[in-house]
């Protein structure tokens, strides 16, 4: 093939170079990974975005730097540099001030929304940060019908309605492993001893009642010891609680010498409790129950001091929600001083 000479010898070579750069480029992006391209860098602030918009809103420089609280010079020179860079007028001076070109009214126009679209997303940021939304997930094992986690979460909705608020029931082991996993936010146990992993607080303590028909004899007393209960059928569900209380039930009455008789029934906490009502059983329940309405159904208090049970918060170390640190503090504030200066000391 011939050489070429001049100006065709000099485009030949260029298209050599590039074909050999671009077989170098092409090598190398199939080598890593791709990435979208990147577009051209935007050649002024929002600032000036603003200027321009406020002083088309006010048809003047000084009362459209009166309302954003910077000079008139400020905001007549971030105006004009955006006219530098786009290249054209977009206010003309009149009578009253100023007034916008055509050109002008169709910068601001296009613009005004880019403008609002980036000031809702830093106040939605902003309140995600400080936990004024989002989302929030917690795990209980007790009744919600009153007491103080009851609330705790009612107060936490009406001083943040726009967080999500997501309760689960479940057993123990499986809340813990969802807190491990990042897939629960909190949950509220039993006891007060340390969880690995976990960061555990003491929030508040219910006295456990013993829930009866109201035909049983012992519904007539103010309250119950357990050396009365040594010969009764007791009930506890298959699912959570279920194991904790049967637990519960063969401990408390291990100190007299008896094994209790407890059916375990494959229904779930509020079907066990009608289940009760109607004289198939007795059964053990948080204070929490006392608040849930159920024909013929009686609770009375057990009255020896192992038999107030405490109640504790735990979460994940390092878990990055602000909603949840809200939630904790809130809970510690409406915890018993002690407990809630351990709370404190953890958040």
């Amino acid at each position: 093939m011939p050489k070429a000479n001049g100006l065709e010898g000099v485009i030949a070579s260029s298209a050599d170079r590039l074909k050999v750069e671009w077989m170098e480029e092409e090598n190398q992006d199939s080598e890593g990974p791709s990435f979208p391209p990147v577009s051209a860098k935007i050649p002024f602030d929002l600032s000036s975005l603003q200027y321009v918009v406020a002083a088309a809103d006010y048809r003047s420089f000084r009362r459209a730097a009166e309302a954003l609280g910077q000079y008139p010079a400020t905001v007549s020179r971030g105006v004009q540099r955006i006219e530098d860079v786009v290249g054209v007028s977009f206010f003309e001076r009149c009578p009253s001030g100023i007034r916008l070109t055509h050109a002008g009214e169709q910068f601001v126009a296009a613009v005004r929304p880019a403008i609002e679209q980036i000031m809702r997303a830093t106040q939605t940021a902003g309140a995600a940060g400080r936990g004024e939304n989002g989302s929030l997930s917690i795990g209980v094992l007790t009744s919600l019908a009153g007491g103080f986690l009851r609330e705790l979460i009612e107060q936490y909705a009406l001083l943040h309605p726009d967080v999500s608020i997501e309760i689960r029931d479940g057993g123990r082991a499986e809340h813990i492993a969802a807190l491990r996993s990042r897939q629960l936010d909190i949950a509220f146990f039993t006891g007060k001893g340390a969880i690995a992993d976990c960061e555990t607080a003491e929030l508040w303590q219910e006295r456990v009642h013993v829930a009866f028909s109201a035909d049983h004899h012992l519904a007539e007393r103010e309250s119950i010891e357990w050396s009365w209960l040594r010969d009764q059928k007791f009930l506890a569900t298959k699912c959570a609680p279920g194991l904790e209380v049967h637990d519960y039930i063969v401990r408390r009455l291990a100190d007299y010498s008896t094994y209790p008789a407890i059916k375990i029934m494959p229904c779930n906490q509020e079907t066990l409790m009608n289940m009760v009502a109607i004289g198939r059983g007795i059964t053990v329940v948080s204070a929490g129950w006392s608040f849930v309405s159920v024909p013929r159904l009686v609770l009375r208090p057990l009255v020896e001091d192992e038999d107030i049970v405490p109640f504790s918060a735990v979460w994940a170390p390092g878990r990055d929600n602000p909603s949840l640190r809200r939630f904790l503090s809130l809970a510690s504030r409406l915890a018993s001083k002690d407990s809630g200066e351990r709370l404190r000391r953890l958040i």
